[in-house]
């Protein structure tokens, strides 16, 4: 086994190339394992990427976007030609389904030999797969070799998922936060709101521009919790289990909102985009004026794609907008643990984050701190072309954290009793 094994030939990035040599040399000399039995032993980084040739990774995540489809075809010839790893992206409309088929093999005793490898994961089923045990043990992802580059000062996100700590049993894969974009050729900056209750004045003012998403999916949800957020009376009551509270007095203002808002949405509230790509091509088509996605570059790498016009801009709202850190997570029982361990920390890897943060190609922000990386690979992050549409960094806004997952699982049953039941 040679260090060469474990690199990823460069393609147009040569100090890349220098950095993983150097990412492979000190994973050598990190100490600990994980504790099951059958566990690859991550002490010995080249043992894991042997064990991991010739396997074959399902890695369950989200198929709904194109680039980012093309974005996990990339990584998969770059994982065939560094280590002989095959990935199957198996595209997902939700992540609640990887997760039902982890609980139905624990049921049938199946705790070897998964069929979910890897998974990108959203808080809630973070929560839901760590209660019940369904997770490889933790401190995993810290002992990847690229954890080293992870900026943990800036980014506290990156060791929580919906208040939940992380705890190593997930590595952080990218940066997320709620932006709002316009075409400028249609709206005017100074009629933008800059608030949950400003949007419901515009959206009055403005009938049937404006809709989202239906929960769960995730875009949906995460409008949901933004307007959760900025209308309960304490807002520190999101942080404990929503047992904890008076569901109903901490929801009433949201469910109050919603009711005024679907009287004048987008088909009055009868009917919902199906998920964010649907509600760009309706902004495409100019149905609906104002939309919101969880990418700040979202709006740009719609541009370069040409799915928006290039009049399009992104807005933020004033007191702060919903923030988060995406992560991917491996079953207990994975049948490709070492091939999961290997791709999890490729996509922690400053090549693999240099290439998602373009906006041509995703736009996601990085999980890596610039001043953990050499001097020619921040000036490749600074040389990037963020793109017309996208905020930088300092207009972004304050980050709202997000909510215990156990609000999300009480808003969404709330909202599905209120507005779907007879309809």
């Amino acid at each position: 086994m040679t260090l060469a094994l474990v690199l990823n030939q460069p393609r147009n990035i040569p100090e890349v190339f220098v950095l993983k040599k150097l990412t492979i040399a000190l994973s050598l000399s990190f100490v600990g394992s994980l504790a099951h039995a059958d566990s690859p032993d991550i002490a010995n980084w080249e043992s894991v990427v042997e064990e991991a040739r010739g396997q074959t990774v399902y890695f369950n995540a989200w198929g709904g976007a194109e680039n980012i489809n093309a974005y996990l075809e990339w990584v998969g010839e770059e994982l065939r030609d560094c280590c002989e790893i095959e990935l199957a992206h198996v595209k997902l409309d939700d992540t609640a389904n990887a997760v039902a088929k982890v609980v139905a093999e624990r049921a049938a005793g199946r705790d070897q030999g998964g069929s979910v490898d890897l998974i990108w994961i959203n808080g809630e089923n973070f929560a839901s797969m760590k209660e019940r045990g369904l997770l490889l043990e933790k401190g995993w992802a810290e002992k990847l070799p690229n954890w080293l580059f992870v900026d943990i000062a800036n980014k506290p996100t990156v060791l929580t998922d919906f208040t939940i700590p992380v705890e190593g049993q997930a590595a952080p894969w990218g940066m997320a936060k709620l932006v709002f974009f316009y075409d400028s050729a249609r709206l005017e900056e100074v009629s933008l709101p800059s608030s949950a209750d400003e949007l419901l004045d515009w959206a009055e003012a403005n009938p049937g521009r404006f809709s989202y998403p239906s929960p769960p999916d995730f875009i949906g949800s995460s409008f949901l919790k933004q307007v959760l957020i900025e209308t309960v009376g304490d807002p520190t009551v999101l942080q404990q289990p929503a047992d904890e509270a008076d569901f109903d007095t901490a929801s009433a203002p949201l469910f109050d909102y919603l009711d005024r808002l679907h009287k004048v949405a987008w088909r009055e509230g009868r009917a919902f985009p199906q998920n964010y790509p649907a509600m760009k091509q309706l902004l495409a088509d100019g149905e609906l004026e104002i939309i919101f996605a969880f990418n700040p570059s979202e709006a740009s790498n719609a541009i370069a794609n040409f799915e928006l016009p290039d009049t399009v801009r992104s807005f933020t709202f004033e007191e702060g907008t919903l923030g988060n850190t995406h992560f991917v997570a491996i079953p207990y029982n994975a049948s490709a643990k070492a091939g999961a361990l290997v791709t999890a920390n490729f996509l922690m890897s400053p090549e693999a984050q240099l290439r998602k943060q373009d906006p041509e190609v995703w736009g996601d922000p990085t999980v890596l701190g610039m001043d953990k990386l050499p001097e020619t690979l921040q000036a490749d992050f600074a040389a990037l072309d963020l793109g017309i549409a996208t905020l930088a960094p300092e207009e972004l806004g304050p980050v709202l954290e997000e909510p215990h997952p156990s609000w999300m699982e009480r808003v969404e049953e709330a909202w599905k009793r209120r507005y779907t039941v007879g309809n």
